[in-house]
């Protein structure tokens, strides 16, 4: 590092012939940064069980389509994103059908859906 400084700045000095000294000294100079983020507003969905016990074997399933599991999204401990719009919900435990649920979803929104 105080090596790189050493080749970094330079320095000129000029002797004048009435024996005056002109010195001058430069360097590199570091641009201030900027940090941009996007912030992630996709809907978030939450469950939250009647009883306090999810079915361990449960499954999300938005717009026909396997989400993952329910204890992925437990109110407090995680949320499923989805796009923002209609959909169809259903959390499924194998064959028994534990939510069927058509829900609109807007940006930044949360919802926290309770399962039976």
């Amino acid at each position: 590092m105080k090596r790189a400084m050493i080749k970094a700045m330079s320095m000129a000095v000029l002797v004048g012939a009435s024996g005056s000294c002109l010195v001058s000294l430069s360097g590199c100079v570091q641009f201030p940064t900027e940090k941009q983020s996007v912030a992630d507003l996709r809907p978030q969905i939450a469950f939250k069980a009647a009883g306090g016990v999810f079915p361990g074997a449960a499954r999300v399933w938005v717009d026909g389509l396997d989400a993952g599991s329910v204890l992925e999204a437990i109110e407090g401990q995680g949320t499923l994103r989805v796009l923002p719009g209609t959909h169809r919900l259903q959390v499924r435990d194998g064959a028994r059908v534990l939510l069927d649920e058509q829900v609109y979803l807007g940006d930044g929104t949360s919802r926290t859906l309770i399962l039976p």
